[in-house]
């Protein structure tokens, strides 16, 4: 038995602030969300509605909240850095469950919106009925500019540039989807990064998509040797409407650095969203006759607890080297879950 628990908050209040950054090759300044370890003066705001912070990601919808208070003080330490990458048509606060457990752990997180590619670009598009017409060319541009924001977010990291201290002993990165697809490609390309956790990511062939969907194109898109060891835990879910199982398997065989992958029963897609059942229940109408309602699927509040213990015993084994962690994550996974209520499924190579 061991006191490790990855589960439950951690001992930090948590903070957050938004930072415009200019990005090389980009018109616009890019909003990055920040989350840090915040001073105890703050204990217990975070968790408290009446002092958490609120924002509205689309004007004229109901405000949504975080369990993390607004420019909250920083602690003056240096906390490892991770990076998170929203999904296509998503924002960066979609994930915020993971980004504010990670913080109360002790870590500084960067969350960029990716410009072109969020909730407000495409449901522009989509509402006005002018999608773009090179959808391939699109996807490319999205792509380009993904991996760009996502080492740019590391940069406003590392220089303190976002008013948190990161150490420097490298980084970690995580992402949803299109986010998998970026946090895989990053760490490609930044040798930064030294853990990853890529959740139900693009980038898997898909056998079940029409010739020209965006999701085969990811695939030939992502780069799965690295050439150096970069320890990538991939969760992802059995019943995915939008990027099914297949290709999760996919990236498992081909990818040198991913060697397991934990599989949520009974979940589909956007069970990595804050507001699972809700998001996923809006988007039903445009994932196929295969999407089930949320009421026959797990709680959204059983894929956050295996996205946050399992994320942040990942990061805390890879970036802290805490032997308590690495031994957590040796033991049965799937008999740690089921005494917690959840199914899962181990996959290794």
């Amino acid at each position: 038995m061991t006191d490790y628990d990855p589960f439950s908050r951690g001992r930090h209040p948590v903070g957050v602030r938004t930072v415009d950054i200019a990005v090389p090759g980009r018109e616009q300044d890019v909003p990055v969300e920040v989350w840090y370890p915040a001073t105890d003066s703050y204990a217990g705001q975070d968790m408290d509605p009446a002092t958490q912070d609120t924002y509205a990601f689309i004007p004229g919808f109901p405000a949504s909240s975080q369990e993390a208070v607004r420019n909250a003080d920083p602690v003056d330490e240096a906390y490892p850095p991770i990076v998170f990458s929203h999904g296509f048509a998503g924002h960066r606060r979609q994930t915020t469950h993971l980004c504010t457990h990670l913080a109360s752990h002790g870590y500084v997180i960067a969350a960029p919106d990716h410009l072109g590619n969020t909730t407000t670009d495409v449901m522009g598009w989509m509402l006005k009925g002018e999608p773009p017409a090179d959808m391939d060319g699109y996807v490319r541009d999205c792509a380009r500019d993904r991996t760009r924001d996502a080492s740019r977010a590391l940069d406003g990291l590392l220089s303190g540039e976002f008013g948190v201290r990161a150490s420097e002993d490298g980084a970690g990165i995580s992402g949803h989807s299109f986010g998998g697809w970026t946090t895989l490609q990053t760490t490609a390309q930044d040798d930064r990064i030294i853990a990853a956790l890529p959740l139900a990511p693009a980038g898997g062939v898909d056998t079940l998509a029409p010739p020209g969907d965006p999701r085969i194109l990811m695939s030939e898109l992502v780069e799965l040797s690295w050439g150096r060891d970069v320890p990538t835990l991939m969760i992802v879910a059995d019943d995915d409407s939008v990027l099914p199982l297949e290709g999760m398997h996919d990236l498992l065989q081909k990818a040198d650095a991913i060697d397991k992958m934990v599989v949520l029963v009974n979940a589909d897609h956007y069970h990595f969203c804050d507001n699972a059942e809700t998001i996923h229940d809006m988007m039903t109408s445009v994932m196929g006759e295969g999407a089930r309602p949320s009421s026959e699927l797990v709680p959204g509040a059983h894929a956050y607890d295996v996205t946050n213990g399992l994320g942040l015993a990942h990061f805390d084994a890879e970036l802290r080297k805490l032997p308590e962690a690495t031994a957590f994550l040796t033991r049965d996974l799937s008999e740690i879950m089921t005494e917690r209520g959840i199914a899962i499924q181990v996959v290794t190579k």
